[in-house]
């Protein structure tokens, strides 16, 4: 997750333009400018030079993210001219040899569509720290639906919460795709999940993914929630709500438990007045994870085990289709979709 910044400069063409190949060129859609749906232009554009620690996919789908919403929008501190933080494809070229020529890969950050041209395209070109094996017979469809959503809800659920079957873990926000993904990774861990939606009629949904029991959300849950009673049951929480309930989610957790911090559904005001030794219960812990650190020396890509994943998915043992597929010239449908609080689940577009 990023902070929201004053809009950005888009780089300019002679700059993108110097990252080329001699003559070869792509299929891509570009930030004309900051603002609506007209402002995603689909045009060709030089395809980008292969660089010494760095790997050249073929694009065959990527996911749709609010980020590129907010980017076209010139809300976030950065924004390439082309969008798009994460793809699924083929090495077309890796200087390195990091992975071979061939290879079924996924990528994500390391500032795909945002410093550095992103997936809205037919290549792009990513840092091989940001990059990761997929082999598998799924189609395009599906893997791209994996990279950041299920990198993300992975690394919180099992790096930062290390939860554990039998466990008891609350998530916060659960409806969105983010969301949908830590439950039902979860609840293939076996944890004993409680997930919480603000509409009501989302609730059936929550519980057909697995969840043992659906709460309203609100800011004060842990006075409502019967295993924060007491003896507290609770062992962790995914609050994806953020700042807003973060206080609330640690009131709830027993001793040694853990809540994660990982998105901003209620918005990005800060805290007010966070004292953590006069409003924090003693042995509780607070951690959180931010998906641009992803490709970092303590974040390689490769320590998430997307191809398993990916072969769970194969295998019927987890459902991670996506919930719209757009061919790669519906790009506004799918951003109207995604403004439209519609999407319902994981978008993605299919770039062949």
């Amino acid at each position: 997750m990023s902070t929201v910044a004053q809009p950005s400069t888009l780089p300019s063409a002679p700059a993108v333009l110097r990252e080329t190949h001699r003559g070869e060129t792509m299929r891509a859609i570009v930030l004309e400018k900051f603002g609506g749906l007209d402002s995603l232009v689909y045009t060709e554009i030089p395809k980008p030079l292969p660089k010494d620690g760095e790997v050249v996919i073929n694009i065959k789908a990527f996911g749709i993210n609010h980020a590129e919403l907010h980017m076209r929008r010139g809300e976030w501190a950065e924004a390439a001219e082309v969008s798009g933080i994460e793809c699924v494809g083929v090495v077309d070229s890796c200087p390195g040899s990091e992975f071979p020529v061939g290879a079924k890969v996924a990528a994500l950050m390391g500032g795909l569509g945002r410093t550095i041209n992103g997936s809205y395209a037919e290549y792009t070109r990513v840092r091989a720290a940001n990059v990761a094996l997929i082999e598998s017979d799924l189609p395009w469809s599906q893997l791209a639906a994996l990279p950041e959503t299920y990198a993300v809800a992975w690394t919180c659920l099992f790096r930062n919460l290390d939860l554990q079957a039998g466990q008891t873990l609350v998530i916060r926000g659960a409806t969105s795709s983010f969301g949908q993904a830590a439950l039902k990774l979860a609840v293939a861990a076996g944890a004993n999940v409680i997930a919480t939606a603000r509409n009501p009629k989302r609730f059936s949904m929550l519980e057909e993914l697995g969840a043992a029991r659906v709460e309203a959300e609100r800011i004060d849950l842990a006075g409502h929630l019967p295993e924060a009673q007491g003896a507290k049951q609770v062992d962790a929480v995914l609050d994806l709500v953020g700042n807003s309930t973060i206080l609330d989610s640690l009131d709830m957790l027993r001793r040694g438990g853990t809540a994660c911090l990982a998105g901003w559904l209620g918005g990005l005001a800060p805290i007010p007045d966070f004292n953590p030794l006069l409003r924090m219960a003693s042995g509780v812990n607070l951690t959180f994870f931010g998906s641009f650190v992803f490709g970092t020396p303590g974040f390689p890509l490769s320590d998430v085990p997307l191809a398993e994943i990916a072969n769970q998915v194969a295998d019927g043992r987890l459902d991670a289709r996506p919930s719209r597929v757009f061919a790669f010239d519906q790009i506004h449908e799918a951003h109207s979709v995604m403004e439209a609080g519609e999407a319902g689940g994981k978008m993605v577009v299919v770039v062949e």
